[in-house]
């Protein structure tokens, strides 16, 4: 890599690292493009160089993240056969979901402010909601397939798992001190298990009785 280019990555990263810092701490809405230069040590001038403006920027950190997350799945190694009915391979999911979250947060939090910022009739919530929940659609479709009767439609289904997952996660990530004391194994423990059973149907009691 030339020296020009050295630099130049250099500075997008400068730039991106700065974002997500205050992305977390201010919150996208109330960060503004000279906030990040400022906080990156750069000129506001070079900001433009690599990003049309803050929304740009947005775009490109969730394609990191998007990029992490895809890495994550080939290496788990998930295939459209899962089965979300089985605790297991339904955990399997969860986790990682709560992980790219948390390890995500600024660029998580400013989706989710840009999103709900966005006008009503845009559109954007839905679609945000069923882009990031195709892979889940897709294994609920495969249960389909498969004669498993499912609570709806797979989309439908899929995206409310997305935000249940998505509301709740950036609701106890940003609590601060108000968080409940909990370890990110007993909350991926507590939201498999109230997935799985909304999924997998009733469960029969020691009677032989199907119980909610």
């Amino acid at each position: 890599m030339g020296v020009r280019k050295q630099k130049a990555a250099e500075t997008e990263r400068a730039l991106k690292d700065a974002a997500r810092r205050l992305f977390v701490e201010r919150g996208y809405l109330d960060t503004k493009i000279t906030d990040i230069t400022r906080a990156a040590g750069r000129a506001t001038g070079s900001f433009y160089e690599h990003f049309t403006g803050k929304e740009d920027l947005l775009a490109a950190l969730l394609r990191d993240m998007d990029r992490d997350t895809d890495v994550e799945l080939e290496a788990q190694g998930q295939p459209r056969e899962h089965d979300l009915t089985d605790p297991a391979q339904l955990r399997v999911h969860i986790e990682l979901y709560w992980k790219m979250l948390t390890e995500h947060l600024p660029v998580a939090a400013a989706r989710f402010q840009a999103m709900i910022a966005a006008p009503p009739e845009s559109g954007r919530a839905w679609r945000t909601l069923a882009d990031d929940t195709a892979v889940l659609r897709d294994h609920l479709e495969y249960l389909r397939e498969q004669g498993h009767e499912l609570p709806g439609d797979p989309t439908l289904i899929a995206a409310a798992m997305g935000a249940m997952l998505g509301m709740l996660g950036y609701a106890l990530l940003t609590a601060g001190q108000d968080a409940p004391d909990l370890s990110g194994d007993q909350i991926v423990d507590a939201l498999t298990a109230f997935v799985l059973n909304g999924l997998a149907g009733p469960h029969p009691s020691p009677d032989g009785k199907e119980t909610p």
